[in-house]
């Protein structure tokens, strides 16, 4: 197995020997690579460069890492504007996911300034989806959480049916769709947004993730800016099943067992201005009964002095496994289902997101 460590100052992979994780390689030193994504269907494996000075890169190797080559990033539209007077231009790759077995050349990609593309012919070219980019709340409703812009963090593709697909968008919510992208519908009933002047308002929610049990796809998770919400009807009705004052409250990060959609763990911090980790000491939360009870694990975490909070791409879990990099380059593994845990490395760059490649 290989873990992919997308970091401020480049792609760092380990593999794993013998139970424990190791060092493997390093590519694009020195460039922020916001994103890893990798396609087993084609066996390919892209890196999304967010460069200081020549902007958005799209990378793809074929040999996972032997070599890279360089692919056209999507682009706006000519004349396709943020808001009245802001021309769109491609700022963030936030989420990509493959299309689904119905659809196994295309790639979904949400992107900052809120546009949601697609690629039919495995990445080579990307529109973008009019009908979402043409929602007339977007313009109106639609705002930046910590982007300026909206963005969409989040793909999530129905396993049972391709053609179905979730987004969640920072800010606005959640929105789905039955129909490839032809229609959308928002998905925000149950959900609170207490910076708003209406907290249960249709549009203009932050969900920081969004996730779906594997085996239990309508059972939905989402770490959100007012709380850990859940569905179990296919986000036609959310519930809060954060703490109300315990640690497991606010975050980013959230992950959801493969085969048992009541067990979930997410990694808190303190909300809003202040951002860092409770108390600056650093715990993972886990719930065996759908967020009805949360237990906090330190075992093997930094306890005093801790100022790490984990971004919404950087917690991972498979099989026996979970995962996890902060904002000061620490990178956290466990073997226990979160309950204790040993360190892979603490001198990392800031570290953007994980993902495992079996």
């Amino acid at each position: 197995m290989k873990l992919l460590v997308s970091t401020r100052k480049g792609l760092v992979v380990y593999t794993r020997k013998n139970g424990s994780w190791k060092y493997d390689t390093l590519h694009f030193k020195g460039i922020p690579i916001c994103l890893t994504h990798y396609d087993p269907v084609h066996d390919t494996l892209w890196a999304y460069q967010d460069h200081g000075h020549w902007g958005i890169k799209v990378q793809r190797s074929r040999d996972f890492g032997g070599s890279w080559e360089e692919v056209a990033a999507p682009k706006y539209p000519e004349g396709a504007e943020v808001k009245e007077g802001v021309p769109a231009a491609l700022n963030y790759v936030w989420a990509v996911a493959n299309g689904g077995s119905a659809y196994p050349d295309r790639l979904w990609m949400g992107t900052v300034p809120g546009g949601l593309f697609v690629s039919e012919d495995r990445g080579e070219t990307f529109t973008l989806n009019e009908p979402l980019w043409n929602d007339p709340k977007r313009q109106t409703n639609w705002f930046g959480g910590g982007m300026d812009h909206p963005g969409i963090h989040s793909v999530v593709v129905d396993p049972r049916d391709s053609d179905h697909v979730y987004i969640g968008i920072s800010c606005a919510g959640v929105y789905e769709t039955r129909d490839s992208g032809k229609t959308w519908q928002v998905r925000n009933k149950g959900l609170r947004a207490d910076f708003l002047p209406d907290p249960y308002a249709d549009v203009g929610h932050d969900p920081h993730l969004l996730v779906a049990c594997a085996s239990h796809p309508d059972h939905m998770w989402q770490q959100n800016h007012c709380g850990i919400f859940r569905t179990t009807d296919g986000a036609q009705t959310w519930q809060d099943v954060g703490e109300k004052d315990g640690p497991a409250h606010f975050g980013f990060a959230v992950a959801v067992d493969e085969n048992d959609p009541d067990v979930a763990w997410v990694v808190p911090a303190i909300s809003d201005e202040i951002r860092v980790a409770v108390d600056e000491a650093l715990c993972v939360c886990r719930t065996d009964d759908g967020g009805k009870t949360w237990q906090a694990y330190r075992s093997g975490l930094p306890q005093e002095g801790c100022f790490d909070i984990v971004y919404r791409h950087s917690l991972v879990k498979s099989g026996d496994s979970l995962v996890f990099g902060t904002t000061t380059g620490n990178l956290f593994h466990s073997r226990d289902g979160g309950e204790s845990w040993e360190t892979i490395s603490n001198y990392l760059p800031m570290v953007y997101a994980v993902a495992f490649v079996d």
